[in-house]
């Protein structure tokens, strides 16, 4: 059977995420993203598509590596001034039934201990469909402002956030056993202390003594994603993530990030489809191939190259304001923007020597990812190709103006796809870790926070047992189903 195809839509509380200078677009809505209903409305256009969740990106700094400055950035919207995306998410929740959330918050900015409760508390308000982005970080400016100037060695933030993540699974699988709330109106019993009890973590970085404030939630532990490239954050992906966020130009990096990814979990004892893996895409749609690809170059108009190189040196750390837009990339001494030129060059088939502002009109919709443009028929039939010549199970689509860019793929290619039987035509019910596994509510025997639920209860049965049980959830009539299925990632409704 053909693999199903998966969509995130990819967004940020600002006004330029992906595309700067596409705000000014006459058709673009991001200038709202102050206004509540700016979101609300997306999120039921989604639910509507049919998308796993909206994925929400956050940074704590500004980008202001090009010309050693923010003045880039602020000129031109790119990523500043930006949200708290946390706010968001009750809103989005309270109009929808089934869209996922996934939150992208940093480890090195904020102490476990309130942390665990804000997501408890949200996958409580959600019913079960929060997510979380784990991020050490990537801004020196973030750190700076917290008085953090020594905090960005690479490895290092990630020893920091491993133990961020222990402290965390503690809070959430190993403080409160299952039955510990009692509600019970008679002896006026409403938690049975017995069965609550104090994580006693004394860390490197962290610790915490006491018990986790927040009773036990749908999922525990939210579906954890991570977007990590490095050595370092494949490993750390290997062991903690859930989902996987990848940015690969061509079909061929692609590929072989996934079957990367897909080894490194062998390594770590987890089974190669534990892990989903989004690819970053951008789709760009109409009625007609011709009429797509006029689309593509109105909004080519509007790209602006200095938000895009302002983006573009912070993700590859080299400061673009030092050349020429029409100087070729080969006269910048960087091996990681060569590489990257190289990828793009071969992406667009072009053979040429590409320039500084190559770079940029790439980087100008959609950041670092690709750019389908075509009819559904066309669209569809690229999806298909990148999917099956990748493994990648989905795809996390940025947009070049909003909502119109999910409204079109929403029109024009999801129901090509359902022609195909490659994507859902309806919802399953459950938590957002149940619809996108089909195995429950809880994280897997195989993931590393299992281990500290299983320390505070009997030892009768184990995780795996559990997912293939009603959780209490269920049991209440909260609407959380459970499947008996062993399919991990589930199974076109």
């Amino acid at each position: 059977m053909s693999a199903r195809i998966r969509f995130n839509a990819f967004d940020m509380n600002c006004v330029v995420h992906q595309s700067p200078g596409l705000w000014r677009h006459p058709d673009d809505h991001s200038a709202r993203y102050t206004d509540l209903d700016y979101w609300t409305e997306l999120a039921k256009l989604l639910e509507k598509g049919l998308f796993d969740g909206i994925f929400l990106a956050d940074v704590l700094g500004v980008y202001d590596l090009y010309g050693s400055s923010a003045a880039a950035a602020l000129r031109t919207g790119a990523q500043t001034p930006v949200g708290d995306p946390v706010p968001l998410v009750s809103a989005m929740a309270t109009v929808t039934e089934h869209l996922g959330f996934g939150l992208t918050t940093g480890t090195g900015f904020e102490h476990p201990f309130p942390f665990a409760r804000r997501i408890s508390t949200l996958d409580h308000l959600t019913r079960g469909r929060v997510g979380w982005n784990v991020v050490t970080g990537y801004l020196p400016s973030a750190a700076e402002n917290l008085g953090q100037s020594d905090a960005f060695d690479h490895d290092r933030r990630y020893d920091n956030a491993e133990e961020y993540l222990n402290v965390l699974y503690k809070l959430w699988e190993g403080s409160w056993e299952d039955e510990a709330v009692v509600a019970d109106r008679e002896s006026g019993i409403y938690v049975n202390p017995d069965k609550v009890h104090p994580i006693e973590h004394q860390g490197a970085q962290f610790t915490v003594p006491g018990i986790h404030v927040s009773a036990p939630s749908p999922q525990r532990t939210p579906v954890i994603y991570q977007a990590g490239a490095s050595p370092r954050g494949t490993e750390f992906a290997a062991t903690h993530a859930e989902a996987v966020f990848v940015a690969a130009p061509t079909k061929e990096k692609l590929a072989a990030s996934v079957a990367r990814l897909r080894a490194s979990l062998e390594s770590a004892g987890r089974e190669r489809d534990d892990v989903l893996v989004y690819a970053l895409l951008t789709i760009i749609t109409d009625g007609t191939d011709k009429a797509a690809q006029a689309k593509a170059a109105d909004f080519r108009e509007y790209v602006s190259s200095e938000g895009a190189l302002a983006l573009m040196s912070g993700w590859m750390g080299t400061d673009f304001s030092g050349y020429e837009l029409d100087e070729p990339i080969g006269h910048i001494e960087s091996n990681a923007v060569q590489s990257a030129a190289e990828a793009f060059r071969r992406a667009a088939g072009d053979d040429r020597e590409w320039t500084v502002r190559d770079l940029a009109e790439w980087g100008g919709i959609g950041g670092l990812g690709p750019v389908l443009v075509g009819s559904g028929e066309s669209i569809a039939d690229q999806l298909e190709s990148w999917v099956d010549e990748t493994g990648v199970d989905g795809f996390n689509l940025a947009y070049a103006v909003t909502p119109g860019t999910f409204a079109d793929v929403i029109t024009h290619v999801v129901p090509v796809l359902q022609r195909r039987g490659r994507y859902p035509t309806a919802y399953e019910y459950g938590t957002l870790r149940h619809k996108l596994f089909g195995g429950g509510d809880r994280v897997s025997s195989t993931h590393p926070a299992d281990q500290h639920h299983r320390r505070i209860h009997t030892g009768t049965h184990s995780r795996s047992d559990d997912a293939a049980r009603p959780s209490s959830h269920a049991d209440s009539g909260a609407g959380y189903l459970v499947s008996t299925g062993s399919n991990r990632k589930g199974s076109l409704p």
